[in-house]
């Protein structure tokens, strides 16, 4: 089976990788509706980038991810010196690496408070944003009025509110695709649709690799010393997911960097 064969579920086991997991979801939320050119489009994309925007600013995200990027880096530099290593793939990680981290460094720290503190704009949208329908033309005439500009006028404003969103989304994606491809999946099988597994090791993120059109779906729970794979059954979500008792093989990746 090919890569495209499988479904991924993941479960991070830690704060920085479930925010980093949100904050991918985000960028692809904004980078599917940056592509809509109506005004509701417009409206998806203002309403996801605020989304992270908010995320980011909750924290000093953008050291988190410098020293990650760096510790990798100087992990990956020291396997240059082995022998059986593809360099060439290599010399273009560490590139690509390097490429990121100054990127983000050429951010201020507070970039994203400094954005919603500058614009009124943004903060009349942020604030009624979590009311269902809070952003009527009624509630942000203004909002109204911006949204029914010229479009071209509407997306250059939100590509200069996102531009320096761009460095974060490629170290995040660079980040999570080296957690990702730093093991190989193996086969396991969940007795009676149960599988608990002990690990060896402090991990940062748990990946179950069910394939495409399976009847079941993992649920997964994780504490410090061990978690468990549920597999649940649900051919209606109109109805309770019900445990298999069937005993079902699965792939299953465990992520560190």
């Amino acid at each position: 089976m090919s890569q495209n064969d499988w479904l991924a579920f993941e479960q991070p086991l830690n704060e920085r990788v479930r925010t980093f997991l949100r904050l991918e979801t985000l960028f692809a939320q904004y980078a599917h509706h940056a592509g809509d050119d109506s005004e509701w489009g417009l409206r998806a994309s203002m309403h996801s980038l605020l989304d992270i925007l908010s995320v980011v600013s909750r924290s000093d995200l953008k050291v988190e991810v410098v020293k990650e990027l760096s510790e990798q880096h100087a992990a990956l530099s020291r396997l240059s010196e082995r022998e059986g290593v593809d360099q060439s793939r290599l010399q273009a990680t560490l590139r690509e690496i390097d490429s990121v981290m100054n990127a983000l460094n050429a951010l201020s720290s507070q970039f994203a408070q400094q954005a919603l503190r500058e614009s009124e704009f943004l903060v009349s949208i942020l604030n009624r944003a979590t009311i269902p329908g809070g952003t009527c033309g009624f509630d942000l005439p203004l909002l109204h009025h911006w949204l029914n500009m010229p479009e071209a006028r509407a997306r250059r404003d939100l590509e200069a509110w996102y531009a320096d969103l761009d460095a974060f989304q490629r170290a995040i994606s660079l980040y999570l695709q080296l957690l990702r491809s730093s093991t190989t999946a193996h086969d396991c099988r969940a007795e009676q649709g149960t599988h608990i597994h002990t690990p060896e090791r402090t991990y940062a993120l748990v990946r179950v690799l069910m394939p495409r059109g399976s009847l079941v779906y993992p649920e997964i729970s994780a504490g410090r010393h061990r978690f468990s794979i549920r597999f649940l059954a649900c051919s209606d979500v109109n109805q309770r997911p019900l445990q298999s008792d069937d005993d079902i093989t699965f792939r299953l990746q465990c992520c560190v960097l």
